[in-house]
């Protein structure tokens, strides 16, 4: 039976003509540049060809789709013969483009469009991934299929209520809060790897990102060796691992609790100016140091321990608000920022998302528990420098910044009791 106009509308099949012609193109443009023996041409009409056996019929889909990989074969025949490299990926990447082009037959836009970008990226950033991947230790490997185990194997297997009769532990919000901290920790570790090296200001905001106190450990060991140049050093180092850490923490804060999170913005960015400004007034030329030595954040042990300190201030915050009131969740917080201010902020911001506490409890927690966990460096300073002058120094500059930003929550709170 002959086609008519009707089952070949020219609109509609000029759109797909210009669609599949220019994934093709696209993807074709990447394969020119790379050197490949399939270049732009192929892809484009193998691109047209997977448009139009759509529209013709299944079995020419079928049909196109075997003389696609009889190409492919006698390409790579060709290149055993001549003892050249398969062109393995070329080859994938041309099935795909043929998949593409049978999708924007059937009418799809989005799908293979975007599908295609993505391919092309992938395929241009060749050098940059393999680079990337031959960097990578054992050790991140396995932190990257841990991530992927917590998130997408154990999670939607745990209960999603309470398992005691006091309604203290849901099992799946705490490993929701494990997750998060985990893959926060993650993110960075890697930019820390790709950027730690290209000065101090870098590793320090970077470290603090992933655990500010190890960070401070790392640091003033070669500062400290720099003698009386590495003194000044140190307290901006300390200072940017400070920052970084209330920034990560005031982002937990506003994914578990975005009304406090926003109550705590203010405050905590008026903490964060001081010490940019102290900072500002103190720098120094940039300073190469040795790359952080600083595990991946993401292992069983690293995994056991967030969750486990979680747990256990989420349980005595619950326990101290219930007994003493909306105080027990802040000294709890303290307490907890001492170990890990992640983990109390985490918590703290849990038991306000449930109405446990209030919304300026939730950002005093925070605040607090950050001050706490930046009063431990101080001791690992000491311990490197034996300076008791800058000790002394930076803590009156942490008190400064501390008493800035809790002033503005008071006085936040002072105006809006209501919060």
């Amino acid at each position: 039976m002959q086609l008519s106009m009707t089952t070949f509308p020219p609109l509609e099949i000029a759109t797909k003509l210009l669609i599949s012609l220019g994934i093709g193109l696209l993807v074709g443009f990447e394969r020119e540049w790379a050197h490949k023996d399939l270049g732009v041409r192929t892809f484009a009409i193998t691109s047209i060809l997977g448009m139009l056996s759509s529209v013709i019929g299944a079995t020419f889909v079928i049909g196109s789709l075997a003389g696609v990989v009889v190409l492919l074969a006698l390409v790579n025949i060709g290149n055993i013969v001549q003892q050249r490299p398969l062109e393995t990926t070329t080859g994938a990447a041309l099935l795909v483009t043929f998949a593409l082009g049978n999708l924007v037959g059937n009418g799809h836009v989005f799908t293979p469009t975007a599908t295609a970008i993505v391919m092309t990226l992938l395929l241009a950033l060749k050098p940059q991934f393999s680079r990337f991947a031959g960097g990578l230790t054992p050790e991140e490997v396995r932190g990257a299929v841990l991530l992927g185990l917590i998130g997408f194997v154990i999670y939607p297997v745990l209960p999603n209520h309470s398992v005691d009769r006091w309604n203290l532990v849901n099992p799946r919000e705490a490993w929701l809060t494990v997750i998060l901290i985990a893959s926060i920790g993650f993110v960075n570790y890697v930019l820390l790897r790709v950027y730690g090296g290209k000065g101090i200001y870098y590793t320090a905001i970077l470290g603090g990102l992933v655990n500010s106190t190890a960070a401070v450990a790392e640091l003033s060991g070669p500062l400290a060796a720099m003698g009386a140049d590495g003194r000044n050093l140190a307290i901006v180092a300390n200072l940017l691992t400070v920052v970084a850490m209330f920034a990560r923490n005031l982002v937990l804060l506003a994914i578990f609790s975005p009304r406090a999170g926003v109550l705590a913005a203010a405050p905590i960015a008026l903490m964060v100016l001081g010490t940019g400004g102290f900072i500002w007034w103190s720098r120094r030329s940039a300073v190469i140091i040795p790359d952080l030595k600083l595990g991946s954040p993401v292992s069983i042990r690293q995994v056991g321990t967030f969750g486990l300190i979680f747990l256990i201030i989420e349980v005595a915050g619950s326990l101290g608000q219930r007994l003493v009131g909306q105080s027990g969740a802040v000294v709890v917080s303290g307490l907890g920022g001492l170990v890990s201010s992640a983990s109390s902020t985490a918590a703290v911001a849990n038991l306000s998302a449930h109405g446990h506490v209030t919304t300026f409890i939730a950002a005093l927690s925070t605040v607090v528990a950050s001050t706490a966990s930046a009063l431990v460096n101080l001791p690992i300073l000491y311990r490197q420098n034996h300076d008791r002058a800058m000790i002394l120094r930076l803590l009156a500059i942490s008190a400064a910044i501390t008493a800035a930003g809790l002033a503005a929550l008071l006085l936040i709170h002072f105006l809006h009791p209501e919060v």
